[in-house]
């Protein structure tokens, strides 16, 4: 197959980059597993310069590991790490909810609970799905809300989609979806009231709920007992 001359940091290294990304996140690339630079080489009908500037920029947000002399592959979800990420967003989120009650505007808050009410039609059993399904992330919402660059720039810059994986693994069983969306409301309700104090305690306790579900059901470790 005759391969596209592309810089290694243009388009196509974008392009795979993009697609490695949503692999990871939509969990079609498990935790652990290789990423075959020379297939994805030629299934997009590129050199390997693009493909290995993808996999560095995966490696500097901490999606994909590689140990010298051996392969690239997906993170893997440890307890250890899972538990340091979950006691950060604890204290961060928590700060940034109590911000976001104090500083978003009404009209903000207005379109913040529609977005919520839409994700959650999108989520009923037979809604048609989308070929180009919304991108909603409720936390990053408030993380940008709370107007706070230092905490925006620690949740919302590269630890974002490390977060971004662990979060979906801790939200994959159908009843953790539906709890995390009445917990969603019952936040967004406490920022809507402007009752800083309510809004920060009900994101720490729906991130140690979503830490908690994650330790029970992908890690077997001892970490579930350290968020308390």
């Amino acid at each position: 197959m005759a391969t596209r001359k592309e810089d290694s940091e243009g388009p196509l290294a974008n392009q795979v980059f993009d697609h490695l990304l949503e692999a990871i996140y939509q969990g079609r690339l498990l935790p652990g597993s290789v990423v075959n630079e020379v297939a994805l080489a030629q299934e997009f009908g590129v050199s390997r310069g693009p493909v290995r500037e993808a996999v560095r920029r995966l490696q500097g947000i901490q999606l994909i590991t590689r140990e010298p002399y051996l392969k690239a592959r997906v993170v893997s979800l440890s307890a250890e790490s899972a538990l340091e990420l979950f006691q950060m967003r604890m204290a961060l989120e928590g700060v940034a909810c109590s911000l976001a009650a104090r500083y978003m505007s009404d009209e903000e808050i207005s379109v913040l609970l529609s977005e919520l009410e839409q994700d959650r039609q999108a989520r009923l059993p037979g809604a048609d799905p989308s070929p180009h399904p919304r991108i909603f992330d409720f936390h990053e919402r408030i993380v940008r809300a709370s107007r706070n660059q230092r905490i925006i720039n620690t949740l919302c810059g590269d630890l974002y989609h490390l977060l971004r994986v662990y979060r979906r693994h801790s939200g994959t069983v159908l009843e953790r979806k539906d709890d995390a969306y009445a917990e969603h409301w019952q936040i967004l309700r406490a920022i809507k009231a402007r009752d800083a104090s309510l809004a920060e305690s009900l994101m720490r306790s729906h991130i140690e709920r979503a830490a908690n579900h994650l330790f029970e059901n992908l890690i077997e470790s001892p970490a579930r007992a350290q968020l308390a």
